[in-house]
This record gives structure tokens, sequence and C-alpha cells, in this order.
């Protein structure tokens, strides 16, 4: 059986951890070479060892980070078929609490990292024959809590990329699309619920599935973007969220 992604070079940022190592670990059985990507330290080459994956340890926020990744693409895969935007952080702030530095820090993650990075490995998608490129956003995106204004925005606004992106890349065959998780289970969400112990158990009883997310819910739904299937999807965020976003208001 054809694997679905045989041939493919993928790049996936935010790939030590819940939803990036999901989705590193199910592209690499899937047939694809994978570049991943995250803070450099000892948990990204923990949770890739014994996986057919390349790792890079390398901060997305970081000036020199773009070029350094497509670099890495270019001499470890031979070039990108997929960019897989998925690094991310949150912060459980108020606006009218939240100080400078703590509102760019999360955009200068969540959406200029997503911006410069793609940016710089574009020339490379174009030559590929099934450009992909992948973001993670949030059902907030469309919608937002107290204390998430900075993580609402800042997905909101990597909807808007998307949608100019595929706009833009058309012409090369190269389409953009976003996923947009509901309450899953990775580190940065159980951080955010450490904080309010009481959200986990509400959204897991809002869902209409009635359970919160897992990793592979959401890594499942990048390898439908990622594959031929999803040739003529562009420009187009996709919730992913058991049915939550159906009653946020009930």
């Amino acid at each position: 059986m054809t694997k679905r992604l045989a041939g493919r070079r993928a790049i996936i940022t935010g790939a030590a951890s819940g939803i990036g190592l999901a989705t590193a670990q199910l592209f690499a059985r899937e047939g694809a070479q994978v570049l991943a990507v995250d803070l450099p330290g000892e948990r990204l080459e923990t949770a890739c060892r014994g996986e057919t994956i390349i790792t890079l340890g390398q901060s997305v926020s970081e000036p020199a980070a773009p070029e350094a990744i497509a670099a890495a693409a270019v001499a470890h895969l031979g070039g990108v078929d997929i960019l897989f935007n998925n690094a991310g952080i949150a912060t459980n702030q108020l606006i009218e609490k939240m100080d400078d530095a703590a509102w760019d820090q999360v955009l200068d993650v969540n959406l200029r990292a997503v911006f410069r990075v793609t940016r710089a490995v574009i020339p490379l998608l174009k030559q590929s024959l099934a450009g992909r490129i992948i973001t993670t956003a949030s059902v907030m995106a469309e919608g937002s809590g107290a204390g998430l204004g900075a993580y609402s925005a800042s997905k909101s606004a990597v909807l808007g990329l998307t949608r100019a992106l595929a706009i833009e890349l058309g012409k090369y065959g190269v389409t953009a699309n976003a996923i947009l998780p509901g309450a899953i289970r990775t580190g940065m969400t159980q951080g955010l619920w450490e904080t309010r112990p009481d959200i986990a158990d509400l959204w897991a009883q809002k869902a209409v599935l009635r359970r919160l997310g897992e990793p592979d819910d959401i890594a499942k739904i990048a390898l439908f973007l990622a594959s031929d299937e999803a040739g003529f999807l562009t420009g187009q965020g996709l919730t992913v969220d058991g049915g939550l976003s159906l009653r946020v208001g009930g």
C-alpha cells in the first residue's frame, strides 16, 4: 500500500511535544522526510529518538531562525514540500494588566515567526509539485475568553495571513490552510488548565463528542491537508474541536 506522503519533505515547528510531535511521527510513518524544529535542548532529541526524523534545535522567534530552518531543509531534505507552522505559546493575562513585553512575546511566536519562517520557505515550496502550508490556529481565532486576548489576536491574524498566502501562491500550485483546534491535551493547554482547573471539564462537557481532543486528532487533519486529497482545498480554516464551538454559548 502506497504511503500518503511518500517522497514528500516536511518542516514541522513546535515538534518536540503535543500536536507537533504527533504530526512529525505520523508524517514519517506515511513516508515523508521530516525536519522537526523546536527549542534547543534534550527534549526534542529525546522525543524523536528512534524515529526517522531529523531534528533542528532552533527557536522560531530568533532573528536568524527562518534562514537557518530553510537552509537545514535544503541540506537534509533537498527541498520542502510541506511547511507545518505549529510552534505557539499562550498566556493567561487580562488585557488591562498585560504589559507590552508579554503581548509582544505571544505575537512574536504565534504570528511574526509564522510570517518570517513562511516567507523564507516560500521559494522552496514554489519548486515543489505539491506545496503545502499548514498553520495551527485555534478556535480562539473566532472567539476568545478572559485572559486570552493576545492569544486570540495572534490566532485571528494567522487566519488572515493564511488567506493571503492562498491567494498569492495559488498560481504556483501551493495551498495554504489553517487548523483551528479546540481543547487538545498538550503541554501548553495543561499549563493554562492548571490556573483554571474547571476549564478542561467544562470544555469536555460542552463538546458534542463529550471529550477533550488528543494531539493525534489534529495530526490526522494535518496529514489530510498535506496529502493529495486536499489538493483543491486552500485558504480555509478547519475547525477541529469535537463540536465545542457549536455550543459555546449554550
